[in-house]
């Protein structure tokens, strides 16, 4: 697994007002969440726990297991929201996952990923992308803010033409379909939403150099918010966008594309926050850089 750079790198701005304006924007767009009716607990035998009638649900992990839960509802293509409060304190070891994914030997996956640190050092949100059961495709991130103090929104727009990754409203990455150049890209397989808190102190922190402190055990993870603007796949093999309009104002996702404004802070957030992006580790990809790092502008 891939070691972050060091934690004195990180460079710490204020943010721009525009950062401000989206987190009002997106954290009044929620709508109400009830996690009995769109999740179901997984794993971790009575670690994960629905509370305040549905509005928030924990994930937590000790020595003996983590926990997790998937939804209900499976998709293809989606606007989906939730709103993380991450682990405290001494975090190392630990990582909390936040994904869509599909079944199968062959799956494509989004993922989320963040990687515990020691109290007092930030965290760092890994992203990566599968497609056809291949990813290797890493970014990662330090954060602007600290994500365990508050909720913070996380978001996936995945539509035809691209998924977007972002944080409070703020796109961090962007993938671009570029199947017309030979890059498979996930738009066949259904993905359900899945989160798990679980023990990786074998490569989460620094390598895995530093390993889980049992003694802070249990870690929880908190969620609420959840909201998705999605096109929800049927056991029967449909979808509920198909008799839908792609135009429609409820569907406008569908056709979403990356404005100035929104390119000007994806370039703002790779500039002063990225740590890792594997479009530049040549040393990696003796062969060549895979083919999206030629023709995609952010992949």
């Amino acid at each position: 697994m891939l070691s972050p750079l060091s934690v004195a790198h990180v460079t710490m701005l204020k943010y721009p007002v525009i950062v401000l304006v989206l987190t009002s924007f997106l954290a009044a767009d929620v709508s109400a969440t009830n996690f009995y009716r769109d999740f179901d607990i997984t794993w971790g035998d009575g670690r994960a726990k629905i509370l305040r009638n549905g509005k928030v649900l924990s994930l937590s992990l000790d020595k003996v297991s983590g926990s997790g839960f998937q939804s209900k509802n499976e998709y293809l293509f989606g606007h989906i929201h939730m709103q993380l409060k991450l682990v405290q304190g001494n975090s190392a070891g630990t990582v909390t996952a936040y994904y869509l994914k599909s079944p199968g030997s062959m799956w494509d996956e989004v993922d989320f990923e963040f990687l515990g640190n020691l109290s007092g050092h930030p965290y760092i949100l890994q992203t990566n992308i599968f497609t056809q059961g291949s990813g290797n495709r890493e970014q990662q991130f330090y954060l602007w803010f600290d994500p365990t103090k508050a909720f913070h929104t996380y978001s996936i727009l995945w539509n035809p033409k691209h998924i977007i990754f972002s944080v409070d409203g703020i796109a961090i990455r962007v993938f671009k379909n570029l199947e017309s150049l030979g890059v498979p890209f996930p738009n066949n397989q259904p993905m359900r939403l899945y989160s798990s808190l679980w023990n990786a102190d074998d490569w989460a922190t620094r390598g895995g150099l530093i390993k889980t402190d049992w003694t802070k055990a249990p870690f929880t993870a908190y969620y609420r918010n959840f909201k998705a603007k999605a096109c929800i796949w049927s056991p029967s093999g449909g979808s509920s966008c198909a008799s839908k309009s792609s135009s429609s104002r409820a569907n406008e996702w569908l056709a979403e594309e990356m404005d100035l404004r929104r390119q000007k802070m994806l370039r703002w957030v790779r500039k002063h926050y990225m740590v890792y992006d594997y479009c530049k580790d040549v040393k990696r990809f003796p062969s060549g850089l895979p083919r999206e790092c030629k023709h995609n502008p952010f992949p």
